[in-house]
């Protein structure tokens, strides 16, 4: 009997022309004859529609007519149509293959245990803690994971200066949002005049009102992926090198001034240091099904984090598959597992 599966694409983030894309090449590549996919669109808005069209419109945005979209709502264990039918779709599991605010900060998770829908991915709390930046960094301190130096500035109350923090450590800076994926809002900066249009940037992109300014490591960066629920499994390293400015959106899609190398250009020991960072840190966090740990290697060859992202680009060329392809396990085969791991686990009252 074929799992009945619900592929949920879209979203309300700056993420959400990623999700499609995602979204196409994880259609193309799934054992299709495995399951009853049913495809569930997020508009910019946040309406959710049934979409029954081609994979070439969805990736391309012409996914939302009223020729191919039926308005839908959640309901305990699936969805209803609300085409005046009412019918009933009951869903065994639900694959989000989104990004960003909305979507893997744990407020899709919360729908889903609420509707005791099993899903793919960290649930809600991992969700949650991993996509804020602050509290991700905070659990590390506590777990003694090595980070880079930060300070958190929240549009809420007083801040440090410029010159503070300054005293805390040396430009150049990195400056992020707390709550936002695929670098956007994400700045170097070298100097105050750099800082506050950096500053203004990240809180436009944040929209909960925390910032991160990071010390800028000298080093480059790396990733692991990581897999499982009791059983952890990681895949294998990859290697980004950058040849202008920072890993920004278009370097990580345009592959604009970057280039990425799997399995990345370090020696073993390092190799097996970020594997074992990775996997302390997925249970730092109580992850689960999931994530994409990303770190640097300083230039004295050491390995620190840099951030976890629980739901990672699912592109047959994104790095987690391809870490995951790159350790002996093609991508149609880590939908499966994956899949598989999401129907493992206790959902709601399941």
């Amino acid at each position: 009997m074929k799992l009945s599966l619900g592929v949920v694409f879209g979203g309300q983030s700056s993420e959400y022309s990623v999700s499609l894309h995602s979204t196409a090449s994880f259609l193309r590549q799934i054992h299709e004859e495995k399951y009853d996919i049913t495809k569930i669109g997020i508009d910019v808005e946040g309406h959710f529609y049934v979409y029954t069209g081609t994979i070439d419109d969805l990736e391309h945005d012409h996914w939302k007519s009223e020729e191919t979209c039926i308005p839908c709502a959640w309901t305990h264990k699936g969805i209803i149509l609300l085409d005046g039918s009412n019918k009933f779709i009951e869903l065994d599991c639900v694959f989000p293959v989104v990004h960003g605010k909305n979507c893997e900060d744990g407020t899709l998770q919360g729908l889903f245990e609420v509707m005791n829908i099993h899903y793919v991915g960290c649930d809600t709390m991992s969700s949650a803690i991993s996509m804020d930046k602050e509290i991700m960094h905070i659990l590390c301190d506590q777990a003694q994971i090595p980070c880079a130096k930060y300070v958190c500035l929240n549009a809420r109350k007083k801040n440090l200066t410029f010159a503070q923090i300054q005293e805390l450590f040396p430009l150049p800076w990195i400056v992020k949002p707390c709550n936002a994926g695929s670098s956007y809002g994400v700045s170097k900066v070298n100097n105050e005049t750099e800082f506050e249009k950096a500053v203004e940037e990240a809180f436009y992109y944040d929209g909960r009102g925390k910032i991160l300014v990071e010390e800028m490591i000298d080093g480059f960066e790396i990733g692991c992926a990581v897999m499982g629920n009791e059983i952890i499994r990681t895949g294998s390293c990859d290697e980004i090198e950058i040849t202008r400015g920072i890993f920004d959106f278009e370097g990580k899609y345009a592959m604009d001034g970057a280039n990425i190398y799997c399995p990345a250009r370090i020696d073993q020991k390092i190799f097996d240091e970020a594997q074992e960072l990775a996997r302390k840190v997925y249970v730092a966090m109580n992850c689960s099904g999931l994530a994409r740990v990303d770190m640097f290697v300083t230039k004295d060859k050491k390995v620190i984090l840099n951030e976890l992202n629980t739901l990672p680009g699912m592109t047959a060329t994104s790095r987690y598959p391809s870490m995951m392809k790159e350790a002996g396990l093609e991508f149609p085969d880590l939908i499966d597992q994956l899949i598989d791991l999401a129907m493992q686990r206790v959902v709601g009252a399941c």
